[in-house]
């Protein structure tokens, strides 16, 4: 396992930015790559196996999770699972590769669960919230071209994950896309120089 190596898990509402965050860390620093996550719905489009997802049937997604295959998984919308596996986690730190991966908060808590039974886990992951004003995750859920229905739906389970924001290791309060970034390089040299240290 790396000295070095770190997982950083990000959170916040929908319009946040931490798809961005996530795919920009891969990008412009050395040594990350993104957590591929399993589902059970079918691929979209383009999407390829084991790149974007690691696609189950719901009999294999079973099969895994009476395996103990996974660090977490859940029912999103109550149509699909979604869940990350182990290997796809501690394999990649064991080779000395930095991670990056966006959950919902449910997740969040069952990452948080996962590393209070395994100690490698813990040492490496940090929970990062994307926090933005209530009255500008509006304006910026408009400019996303959805509905009045879609909009008033992420604004209420917003409002939900904000409940959650004191559990996290590190919040960012969003201001724009280069100081969110410049936040969350920041927040990785504190949490790798604290695995280093362990």
């Amino acid at each position: 396992m790396s000295a070095t190596a770190v997982l950083l898990v990000l959170a916040g509402p929908a319009g946040s930015g931490k798809t961005t965050l996530c795919e920009r860390l891969v990008a412009e620093t050395p040594g990350f790559t993104r957590v591929v996550t399993s589902t059970t719905r079918a691929p979209r489009p383009g999407e390829v196996n084991g790149v974007h997802y690691h696609f189950f049937s719901p009999e294999e997604f079973d099969a895994r999770i009476a395996a103990g295959a996974f660090l977490e998984w859940a029912w999103v919308h109550q149509k699909n699972r979604y869940g990350t596996l182990a290997s796809s986690v501690l394999d990649p730190l064991a080779a000395g590769r930095s991670l990056v991966m966006n959950v919902d908060v449910q997740g969040v808590d069952n990452f948080r669960r996962a590393a209070a039974a395994n100690p490698v886990l813990a040492r490496h992951l940090a929970t990062v919230f994307i926090n933005v004003p209530i009255r500008e995750l509006r304006v910026r859920l408009g400019g996303r071209g959805e509905t009045e229905a879609e909009i008033a739906h992420r604004m209420l389970t917003a409002e939900r994950e904000l409940l959650e924001i004191a559990k996290f290791d590190h919040v960012i309060e969003s201001c724009d896309r280069d100081t969110d970034f410049a936040a969350l390089l920041g927040i990785y040299r504190r949490v790798q120089s604290r695995v280093a240290a362990a």
